[in-house]
């Protein structure tokens, strides 16, 4: 028999009609009382550490959550998180990145419908997370709508519908039917001896999505409150350096040893600087690459790797290894220029 710990942190799922709208107010034992907390294949203990809505989530939170999972390790088989829709591919990315080696399966959910609700989807994908974290598996996943995805892979598509999320940028690990699991990848290990809890993160990370207009001026702004920047680009990786021209401030950031990374506002397929010039200018400088990586694991992994060290050339290294499947594997497709 499984022992499984759910950990509650809000959301939707555990929502309720208030005053002001929907807010979380249900406890863990309330959450559990929908799905059997006592079956032939395991056994269900909960905790709640927060009660909030997902859009309230916070670094800090991440910490307690990863905590909570490093101090209960040895004593339960898999874990259960239920957590709001908003922020948790963040927060999954997020754990990946604090808990590695991990032997054990940690598996996030919620829902677009509060489980108190008549028609609702969470009893189903709380049974169904209950269901993956029995599974002899390693890792961090969110479970939605009888779909296993990747921790570091999730991105949520749609703020009502019950498939809320995709994966992007690789396969979904695995689809349940009922209380069958269908691998549809295969799990290799990467787990190492010991689990490794990494919990250091320093939050003063910016996001900048570009947009035709943007000011080189935005980057004095931020300079002096953050330690590092995502460019959210166009396609491939452009940067204007054209009429308002980013180029300059954008070193001006580098050089005073800022850690500046390039992605794409492109879900899919990544960014490649190499193909334009446009990109080429900018890389020109020791930007970090980010690869096929969703913006919802960038902005944890920066986080993280800013609380391990201020050497950019240390942080562009780590930011650029695969860590959890978060990148894909670099392979030349480029045209022949």
């Amino acid at each position: 028999m499984k022992k499984i710990l759910l950990i509650a942190t809000g959301g939707t799922i555990a929502s309720v009609k208030g005053e002001e709208g929907l807010s979380p107010a249900l406890t863990a034992e309330e959450l559990t009382g929908y799905v059997p907390k006592h079956s032939p294949n395991y056994r269900l203990d909960s905790q709640i550490l927060m009660n909030i809505d997902s859009t309230n989530m916070q670094p800090e939170y991440w910490v307690k959550i990863a905590e909570a999972i490093y101090e209960n390790y040895h004593r339960y088989d898999g874990f259960v998180i239920t957590h709001g829709t908003d922020t948790m591919a963040y927060t999954a990315s997020a754990l990946s990145y604090m808990l590695q080696n991990l032997d054990k399966p940690v598996v996030l959910t919620g829902s677009q419908v509060p489980i108190s609700f008549e028609r609702t989807d969470a009893k189903k994908n709380l049974s169904d997370a209950v269901r993956f974290a029995c599974e002899e598996v390693g890792g961090v996943f969110i479970v939605f709508d009888g779909r296993v995805i990747l921790g570091t892979r999730a991105v949520k598509m749609r703020t009502k519908s019950y498939d809320a999320f995709e994966s992007i940028n690789h396969p979904y690990i695995a689809y349940i039917h009922h209380d069958q699991v269908d691998y549809q990848y295969e799990l290799r290990s990467e787990a190492v001896g010991e689990l490794i809890f990494e919990p250091s993160l320093c939050p003063d990370v910016f996001l900048l999505k570009l947009h035709p207009g943007t000011k080189p001026e935005i980057f004095d702004y931020i300079k002096p409150l953050y330690r590092g920047v995502i460019i959210e680009s166009f396609g491939n990786g452009g940067v204007p350096f054209q009429e308002r021209n980013l180029l300059p401030k954008i070193k001006e950031l580098i050089d005073d040893g800022m850690a500046v990374v390039i992605t794409t506002q492109c879900l899919e397929e990544g960014e490649d600087l190499t193909l334009y010039e446009v990109g080429r200018k900018v890389a020109q400088n020791t930007v970090i690459l980010s690869g096929d990586m969703n913006t919802e694991a960038i902005v944890p992994k920066l986080m993280w790797v800013l609380g391990k060290t201020n050497h950019l050339l240390e942080i562009k290294k780590i930011m650029e290894t695969p860590i959890a499947r978060d990148i894909t594997p670099k392979f030349d497709e480029s045209w022949d220029l």
